[in-house]
């Protein structure tokens, strides 16, 4: 291999140099990257650089002869069809930097302990026509279906990365519960604390406010409730519901054990989704992205005599 001039592409503007050849060079160490830095083998527009420079689109990065083992372009993962087809059908929004999907309940959106199928590890099949993957920029519980929003470039990710920190971007739940809200609608104010695998109202806790209000009843037995978070904690409208006496139907983390109750009428699954998402502070602009519902909680609605129009 002889000495290559890259330039920096649109996409790369402002990316660390180190991660930049992560990217491109994925078999080239840290070691021996700083190593050909440190020698001058390689320089950006001419001059030695640091692992830590950020790019700038149109420089020019010089790459030395390298091993042949070092040369590898990345490999994709070359997922089988049936992933890319599935992936692709939850898509509900796509433009030039976000992709909204319809996550499915079951479908965790990392990996874990014993996770090994997951959004991330099946976002190749988001690319399209873009050179990138998309990037997570905020997570929804595994049980939880709904939206959930990918970056389509690194912009874009810091963009809603920092809005979803600020709390700039209202997003709107459904929930099934067990029971029915005393009033129709207002704030639940209780802080959350984690223990051990769960999370539980305590002086102790994160300051938690999450907004509800009742859609419709049937008595004091079932309410179809939207909840919207005003704060981010683990698990929030879960605890906060069942602390006002209204566990989501098919919580078997805060409606299980002892109090754990299956009823025929409904699926065995977590009725809680992520309605909406409003992306008005990115846009300048009503945007909202709305999730459809999906059949298994349509059904329990039906079956409960619940009423609700998407």
């Amino acid at each position: 291999m002889s000495v290559e001039i890259v330039k920096v592409k649109d996409i790369d503007d402002g990316m660390r140099l180190n991660r930049w050849f992560l990217k491109y060079y994925p078999n080239i160490t840290m070691g021996r990257l700083q190593k050909l830095l440190r020698t001058k083998q390689i320089k950006v527009d001419g001059a030695r650089a640091e692992t830590s420079l950020k790019l700038t689109a149109g420089q020019s990065i010089r790459i030395p002869p390298l091993k042949d083992d070092e040369a590898l372009p990345e490999k994709s993962k070359n997922l089988p069809q049936k992933e890319v087809d599935f992936m692709r059908s939850l898509v509900i929004f796509k433009n030039d930097d976000i992709i909204a999907i319809n996550k499915p309940s079951g479908l965790a959106v990392q990996g874990g302990t014993n996770t090994h199928h997951h959004v991330d590890g099946l976002l190749d099949a988001l690319i399209f026509e873009k050179e990138e993957r998309p990037k997570l920029v905020h997570r929804i519980d595994k049980d939880t279906s709904g939206v959930l929003l990918l970056a389509r470039n690194r912009q874009m990710a810091e963009k809603l990365t920092l809005a979803f920190r600020q709390h700039k971007l209202p997003k709107t739940y459904l929930a099934l519960v067990n029971g029915c809200p005393q009033k129709n609608e207002g704030e639940i104010n209780s802080p959350l604390l984690k223990v051990g695998e769960k999370m539980q109202i305590s002086p102790e806790g994160q300051s938690a406010r999450t907004l509800y209000k009742v859609l419709d009843n049937v008595g004091t037995k079932f309410a179809l409730v939207e909840a919207s978070p005003l704060s981010g904690r683990t698990h929030q409208i879960r605890v906060h519901l069942e602390s006002i006496g209204c566990p989501i139907v098919g919580d078997d983390k805060y409606f299980g054990g002892t109090k754990r109750v299956k009823n025929n009428l409904f699926a065995d699954r977590l009725h809680l989704h992520a309605y909406k998402i409003d992306l008005s502070f990115i846009y300048n602009k009503k945007v909202i992205i709305t999730a459809p519902m999906p059949n298994y909680f349509k059904d329990s609605l039906n079956a409960a005599g619940l009423n609700f129009k998407e």
